[in-house]
């Protein structure tokens, strides 16, 4: 089991809230932070796989009624892509821009779990600590750990089921991280702690309660501390949607005739990051967002070794290339996150290995979450066959799934139709 000793735990509390004074006062620590991955090749993609790429997305588009797209795909053996794809609204008004910021979703979870390992390692918080130590008032929790949390085996249910159609109707509501965990915890558990991964929001905002009750420091102020800034993400943020420059985001809603209205989709642009806190509550843009997967993968931020060393299945039928743990998804040599919030579906893996990084946003919320994690899996897919460059060579390494098989699982995943070139 990880652990840090009480000792070492102690001697760290002053220097801690010394660090949450400066925090608090707007002072931040570390300098830059380089995922540590093979050199990137400065030149573009052949047009040939610009086109199968463009295609991938133009297509998840029409399935899920979104009409504008941001995507960021990185071959440090071959080249990169990284532009905005469609318009903001469906009736074809306002340009999609790369450095327009979106909802990074589930990526939340990573950063959150960066945070927590950053806290071990500075000896304010252990893996083990239980929960208890840090939230009141949920005393049969006493078995789970932070670390349990972190890595979604907590055994504690999810509340979005329950809340998705308030946000919807509400977008402007606020809400307090207490009472949206309360609705995952009030589900039966599913397995003892530490036994089985269960997809979890409330767990990851309890674990954003536990830190900053150990720290004194607000969420927002620590993912900025231990991840934004030594990452120089400075599109990165927990908080609400910037008035400007923001990729319009939506849903689309069934009509009188109980379809979907994929024309029309309701504007979620604004909704609050409350919802989400620090499971889904980030706000970034396309580079930072790959700029951070990268980090993940490659452990830039983290040291610790265990962090993905023993990930659990997803569900008990998943491919054995499909697994959790440490606020990740792991698919085959990637390491990522999925999922949605209202208005954006969003993805983003990296392979540690190659360094071949995808990341994407849909503004259509109507769809499934794995669309996002299917759409980077069809894109990695086609990058992953890129020609190399020259002077470079493509890895040998393959991934355990074809672009075609994450194009169909597309198709059959469709909420709106797509247009008829498709």
């Amino acid at each position: 089991m990880r652990t840090r000793s009480r000792h070492r735990r102690a001697i760290a509390v002053v220097a801690g809230a010394l660090a949450s004074l400066l925090v608090l006062a707007g002072c931040s620590f570390g300098g830059e932070t380089e995922p540590d991955l093979p050199t990137q090749s400065t030149t573009p993609f052949p047009d040939e796989v610009v086109q199968q790429l463009t295609d991938a997305v133009t297509h998840a588009m029409g399935t899920t009624g979104s009409s504008g797209a941001i995507v960021g795909v990185w071959a440090p053996w071959s080249g990169s892509w990284v532009t905005g794809l469609g318009t903001q609204r469906p009736d074809g008004g306002g340009e999609v821009t790369v450095d327009q910021r979106f909802r990074g979703g589930k990526m939340t979870r990573a950063m959150t779990c960066d945070v927590l390992y950053s806290l071990v390692a500075d000896g304010q918080v252990d893996l083990d600590d239980s929960i208890t130590e840090y939230v009141s008032g949920v005393p049969d929790l006493e078995a789970v750990s932070l670390g349990e949390l972190c890595d979604g085996t907590s055994g504690i249910g999810s509340y979005t089921g329950a809340l998705y159609n308030s946000w919807i109707s509400n977008p402007s509501r606020q809400w307090d991280p207490r009472y949206i965990a309360s609705f995952g915890l009030g589900q039966p558990r599913t397995a003892e702690p530490g036994a089985a991964y269960r997809d979890s929001d409330a767990g990851y905002v309890l674990l954003g309660l536990a830190l900053e009750r150990a720290t004194g420091a607000t969420a927002a102020q620590l993912l900025q501390t231990h991840v934004a800034d030594p990452l120089g993400l400075e599109a990165t943020a927990l908080g609400d949607m910037p008035a400007e420059g923001a990729l319009q985001g939506g849903q689309s809603l069934p009509n009188a005739e109980g379809a979907l209205d994929c024309a029309q989709p309701v504007d979620l642009t604004a909704a609050s990051w409350t919802t989400g806190f620090t499971d889904a509550g980030v706000v970034t843009d396309i580079d930072d967002l790959g700029r951070y997967v990268q980090a993940l993968a490659s452990g830039a931020l983290v040291s610790d070794d265990d962090r993905f060393a023993s990930p659990l299945p997803v569900a008990p039928d998943a491919p054995s290339w499909f697994a959790a743990g440490g606020g990740a998804i792991m698919a085959g040599s990637l390491i990522g996150q999925y999922g949605k919030v209202p208005g954006y579906i969003s993805a983003a893996f990296a392979d540690p290995g190659s360094g071949l990084t995808v990341a994407v946003v849909l503004n259509n919320s109507a769809a499934d979450p794995l669309v996002g994690e299917y759409l980077a899996w069809e894109l990695a897919a086609i990058a992953s066959k890129a020609p190399a460059a020259a002077g470079e060579s493509v890895p040998e390494a393959g991934l355990p799934w074809t672009a075609e098989q994450y194009h169909e699982a597309i198709a059959g995943a469709a909420v709106c139709t797509p247009p008829a070139s498709e």
